[in-house]
């Protein structure tokens, strides 16, 4: 008998070794089959029993692969000679760890409100997660995507940011559409990056099983079976946040990411994510998350500078209540000429 193993979304140098080193490896392990790989496909022809107890042990080869992006000899050796998994029940055994990324480098939750971000995603569709740059919000929230993909949860991911101009023009910006936009969203592939091989991330993409797109492109759209975030949405309108939020459709998860203290709107009053926030808070199945300066991850000196600025938002809003303004408007936080930084 002959049987084909589909093997999509692997990385074939790091699933079969430097000169096929894993696959001769496989193959000692079954000597009464026989055992070929071309392309993305394994051809295994043997026995009938020995195909099925093959299939058994390999299906399990694919799962430690998927769950940790890394196969070592030594795991080959376990779990073929074996037939047990590496994995637990839950597929890991740290609790703060939500994947594994590139190498087996374990992802996790740093800190509270990570932990917190994680545990209501697992409750509501629809979370905000708010907070100043550096605490991970993102970051952790685009992990809990990639897990829930290679959880076979959802079928696709889509990641979104508005392609709100920070002081510069995008219309001067050299290149086609895909060229100027591409550095607004290079946060979200860097992230990817991270998470994902890149043969797998590349095939990921080129399948639409992972979309990358500005806001605007979301129009229309009804988004199902799907790991939706909106990143940066401080700087989205009303209008913008409204229809967005509007797309959910079957069985997808929304998570919407920003920084009320980095608005580019020209007037902070316009801000989506504010309006949202507000109107939405006492819907059930809508959990908002709040970080803070001691959630930051980044370089020590990045709560330092996120600390003084607050001051100095906070004495600006005091002086221009004195003088008539009401808080939030003159050039308080949501002045689009202040330093913006990203999430």
């Amino acid at each position: 008998m002959e049987k084909q193993i589909y093997l999509e979304g692997i990385d074939p140098l790091e699933f079969f070794g430097i000169n096929n080193v894993k696959m001769d490896l496989i193959n000692t392990l079954f000597p009464k089959i026989k055992i070929n790989a071309r392309g993305n496909i394994l051809y295994v022809q043997g026995e009938e029993s020995e195909l099925k107890n093959f299939e058994k042990k390999f299906t399990l080869l694919l799962d430690h692969y998927f769950q940790f992006n890394v196969i070592t000899e030594e795991i080959i050796l376990q779990i073929l000679s074996t037939g047990i998994s590496t994995l637990d029940e839950n597929g890991i055994t740290d609790k703060d760890i939500i994947l594994f990324g590139n190498s087996g480098k374990p992802i996790r939750a740093r800190t509270p409100n990570q932990r917190l971000l994680i545990d209501e995603s697992t409750k509501n569709d629809l979370i905000f997660a708010i907070g100043p740059a550096g605490t991970g919000k993102t970051y952790t929230a685009i992990a809990l995507a990639v897990k829930a993909l290679k959880n076979r949860e959802i079928k696709k991911i889509i990641l979104s940011r508005p392609a709100v101009e920070a002081g510069e023009n995008l219309g001067f910006l050299p290149g086609d559409l895909k060229e100027k936009i591409d550095p607004y969203l290079q946060p979200l592939y860097d992230a990817l990056q991270d998470m994902i091989p890149p043969r797998k991330l590349e095939d990921f993409m080129r399948d639409d099983i992972i979309q990358i797109a500005p806001l605007a492109f979301m129009r229309g759209r009804t988004l199902s079976n799907a790991f939706v975030i909106l990143d940066e949405a401080q700087n989205t309108t009303i209008n913008q946040l409204k229809m967005f939020l509007t797309r959910m459709g079957l069985n997808a998860k929304f998570i919407i990411t920003g920084d009320v203290t980095q608005i580019d709107l020209p007037r902070r009053s316009n801000s989506g994510l504010i309006f949202a926030m507000r109107l939405l808070n006492k819907i059930e199945s809508i959990s908002i998350v709040e970080f803070n300066k001691n959630d930051i991850v980044r370089h020590r000196l990045v709560r330092d500078i996120v600390e003084a600025y607050e001051r100095y938002y906070e004495d600006q809003e005091v002086k221009e209540s004195g003088t008539g303004k009401g808080k939030g408007e003159g050039k308080g936080r949501g002045d689009s000429n202040k330093p913006r930084g990203d999430n």
